[in-house]
């Protein structure tokens, strides 16, 4: 139809351009001079246009009026007719046009009324106009849809035309795809022959039978299949699906683990690594890798691992005591023969320095020298509180001490560095030198963390002694060539015993108490241990203050904070979270201070609240009873806030 309305507009000019020609040709064969041909000729076209013109304006509307109502008339056809459910929007956000399909899938929604917004949601909508490619999704009913936009333009007042793909069936293939992948667990009965040397005979199988039973339980919940490889450890592999059970109860099997009735004086615990990945072999590694984590942070624990993430759950129950000193044997032998090895010796510890870490860096380079090898202290910083000691050592000449910065510039091929109280590369005294050392030992009775020192030749991780004093004590005992500390030492390693248990209150085993009578009869006095840990009357009032200050909850939580900023904040408000823990009816106790460079957090519990797993989430680490953590960019009234939600959060999990 517009077509034919152009040719009929055009066909008059090109008539009358040609008849204009021929009168052209007509007067130049009467020998018309062509100063009058042209003038003729132009005249008369312009006349001819001009009628043509006027005639044909109201064709020219008509082909305007016929060509937007085709367009209208085809728009509104490919919007009812469309197999896909569409929708136009105005630039205002209000649907003014949908086809039937739309409307079946919406029917709530009425033209001119309602707003796009309404049904994809405003920040839907801002993504579609922001990114041409981007795509939103939507559920209606029980069907899902992939919405995409098309707009005359992405300013903020123009139209677009929205298609709804129907992706139902592709959504429901992703479901069950991610339900059937593999997941891979590991299950490690911590206790199993503690338990069972426990047990007398005649119950002993009937023990033995029960923590069996609750496994293949466990596994048959999980529709998994169930491979033990050794006497208290198995494998299970299960689909996805089963999965989010577990993690909705909060694995009960580790509390179901603890009922189990037994004849020890603790508990039956699982350690349980699992691996959450596409394909088996890798859902596998992980599985291995968090198991060793779950393991190394005393058990009684679930570690899952993806690609991007490390969960706990648990973690609840005091880790029981190892009573067998071959692994300490085994260690001291393979640590002195690396030693004797080694051209030179550099022993380091955590930043700010205590006196566990100091103390046993000291005991560590009596055992160097012992061997006849040249040792260094790395000593970059350390808290307030060994002022004293750190002076007097010294003071002695028994002891060479160096910064890290000036340990980075001597160490060389052949060094071997010694790190001591820690095993989180962030946490050392001077971490350039643990990628500068070829060999590396470590040695920590923290839990262990996902961040973890690598490439180590040696590593000693005991998360149930009580501090790295005693592990680094035992490994003396074992040394027959040491035959004696001297008097300063070993005061030292049982200062170290004394702050990590609280005075002998928390995480004290039959082993502390045996490595601190080694360590008494290599001469060390309490009195004398006592005043290396003595605060002056400044440090007191605060202690004091904090104590005071301190806000108790109904559920036996007590919080509180030291004001401004104190060189030994670490130390005062450790103690202050010590006595706080004293007071009756209170189960955990929290303080917050702050250094001139960090805010820190001490945190004590009683054993029903993991502490450990608190301080995590601030970075920090620790123990189940004893944890503590240092931010930076932090302000104390943003680190309490955080707190408090992190205690309801622990909380939530133990209940």
């Amino acid at each position: 139809m517009g077509l034919s309305i152009l040719v009929k507009i055009v066909r008059p000019y090109i008539i009358a351009a040609i008849a204009c020609i021929g009168m052209m040709g007509v007067l130049r064969l009467l020998d018309v001079s062509w100063y009058y041909v042209y003038p003729s000729a132009f005249a008369a076209y312009g006349v001819f246009a001009g009628i043509f013109f006027a005639v044909q304006k109201k064709l020219v509307a008509r082909l305007l009026t016929t060509t937007h109502d085709e367009i209208e008339e085809t728009l509104r056809f490919s919007v009812a007719n469309n197999p896909l459910p569409l929708c136009l929007v105005n630039g205002e956000g209000g649907i003014a046009m949908a086809n039937e399909k739309f409307k079946a899938i919406f029917p709530d929604a009425k033209i001119f009324k309602t707003g796009i917004a309404e049904i994809i949601g405003a920040e839907s909508v801002e993504a579609l106009r922001a990114e041409p490619d981007a795509e939103a999704r939507v559920a209606a009913g029980d069907a899902k849809y992939s919405v995409r936009a098309v707009y005359v333009s992405h300013d903020q007042k123009s139209g677009a035309m929205y298609f709804f793909f129907d992706v139902t069936r592709y959504e429901e293939l992703k479901r069950l795809y991610e339900d059937e992948k593999p997941v891979c667990l590991y299950l490690v009965i911590d206790n199993y022959e503690d338990i069972l040397q426990a047990s007398p005979d005649q119950t002993r199988s009937m023990r033995a039978a029960a923590i069996e039973n609750t496994v293949r339980e466990f596994a048959k919940n999980l529709e998994g299949a169930l491979l033990r490889y050794r006497d208290a450890s198995y494998q299970i592999v299960f689909a996805r699906k089963h999965y989010r059970q577990l993690e909705e109860g909060k694995f009960s099997i580790l509390d179901m683990a603890r009922d189990l009735e037994n004849d020890a004086d603790f508990p039956t615990s699982f350690s349980i690594g699992i691996g959450l990945a596409d394909l088996p072999a890798l859902a596998e590694e992980y599985a291995d890798y968090a198991l060793d984590l779950a393991r190394g942070r005393g058990g009684d624990q679930a570690v899952v691992k993806t690609a991007d993430r490390v969960t706990y759950f648990g973690g609840r129950v005091q880790v029981i005591e190892n009573r067998s000193k071959g692994k300490s044997r085994v260690m001291s032998h393979a640590i002195r023969q690396l030693v004797s090895e080694s051209a030179g010796i550099m022993i380091m510890g955590h930043k700010h320095a205590d006196i566990d870490s100091f103390g046993a860096s000291v005991a560590l380079y009596r055992m160097a020298a012992t061997h006849g090898k040249e040792a260094v202290i790395v000593l970059s910083g350390y808290n307030h509180s060994l002022d004293e000691v750190v002076r007097l050592a010294k003071e002695s000449g028994n002891y060479r001490f160096m910064t890290g910065e000036e340990a980075f510039l001597t160490i060389s091929k052949g060094t071997l560095l010694i790190v001591i109280d820690t095993h989180t590369p962030d946490m050392v005294d001077y971490p350039a030198l643990l990628e500068k050392a070829d060999k590396k030992i470590l040695i920590d009775h923290h839990r262990k963390r996902e961040s973890m020192i690598e490439g180590t030749t040696l590593t000693y991780m005991e998360p149930n002694a009580s501090s790295t004093s005693e592990l680094v004590t035992e490994l003396l005992q074992f040394d027959e060539d040491i035959r004696k500390l001297n008097k300063f030492e070993a005061e030292l390693l049982l200062g170290g015993i004394f702050i990590d248990t609280n005075s002998f209150s928390v995480k004290t085993g039959s082993r502390t108490f045996e490595a601190a009578a080694w360590l008494r009869m290599n001469g060390a006095e309490t009195t004398s241990v006592r005043q290396f840990l003595r605060n002056d009357m400044e440090d007191f009032r605060q202690r004091a203050s904090i104590t005071a200050n301190a806000e108790f909850t109904k559920d036996g939580i007590a919080i509180s904070r030291s004001d401004g900023k104190h060189d030994n904040a670490q130390i005062i408000i450790a103690q202050a979270a010590d006595e706080l823990l004293d007071i009756k009816g209170i189960r955990a106790s929290f303080v917050v201070g702050a250094t001139k460079k960090e805010v820190v957090i001490s945190a004590r519990s009683l054993g029903d609240l993991n502490v450990q797993v608190i301080m995590e989430k601030f970075g920090g680490g620790g123990h189940l009873t004893m944890a503590a953590a240092q931010i930076t960019g932090e302000a104390i009234d943003g680190t309490i806030s955080k707190l408090k939600k992190f205690i309801r959060e622990a909380e939530g999990e133990t209940k």
